[in-house]
């Protein structure tokens, strides 16, 4: 499902189950609010691959009160500014994602709040291809990760720093009050 907006606009109280690939792609050019958006992929990776809830490329996007249950990325920012992801339960996926940022692309003013991410590989992820900065995270709760509550990787898609990466920017990251709970 593809959601762009020609202005401001606001997507509610939608159920998507068991998309075959990504479930919503925000590409929007004005102020966006989904709320109360519940994404079931929980039958699992044979009914789809690539299973994101939510990946954004643009910007001034509000995501609140929603559900992703998937085995991939809750929510996956791959470019774009003013982006605020808030009081959304993410389950049994990658956890949310700023990327993965392509060469020329960039993520600012990224703020998670009030979240709660569980039975996830990992709780929250940089991941950068090539530039990235000016992301801020506050307040997350992260329970049953499985490998890293946070992971910020320059050489994504190699996971863990095991090849060297282009070393683009991060900077200006904060976490403050991030728990990661014992499963």
């Amino acid at each position: 499902m593809r959601s762009r907006f020609q202005g401001d606009g606001t997507f509610s109280s939608v159920t998507v189950l068991n998309s075959p690939a990504q479930a919503v792609s925000v590409g929007t050019t004005g102020k966006s609010t989904i709320q109360q958006v519940t994404i079931d992929n929980s039958a699992g990776n044979a009914k789809g691959h690539n299973t994101d809830g939510f990946d954004i490329s643009a910007s001034d996007v509000t995501i609140t009160n929603s559900k992703v249950m998937n085995q991939d990325d809750c929510v996956a920012v791959n470019s774009g500014d003013s982006v605020t992801i808030e009081s959304t339960t993410c389950t049994g996926g990658h956890g949310i994602s700023i990327g993965s940022i392509a060469s020329g692309k960039s993520v600012t003013n990224f703020r998670a709040t009030g979240n709660t991410v569980s039975n996830s590989k990992y709780g929250l992820r940089i991941k950068v291809d090539a530039n990235a900065s000016g992301a801020k995270v506050s307040v997350n709760t992260l329970s049953g990760i499985s490998d890293y509550g946070i992971l910020i990787s320059q050489s994504y898609p190699t996971e863990d720093g095991t090849t060297v990466g282009t070393g683009g920017p991060i900077s200006n990251v904060a976490f403050n009050g991030a728990k990661t709970l014992s499963p």
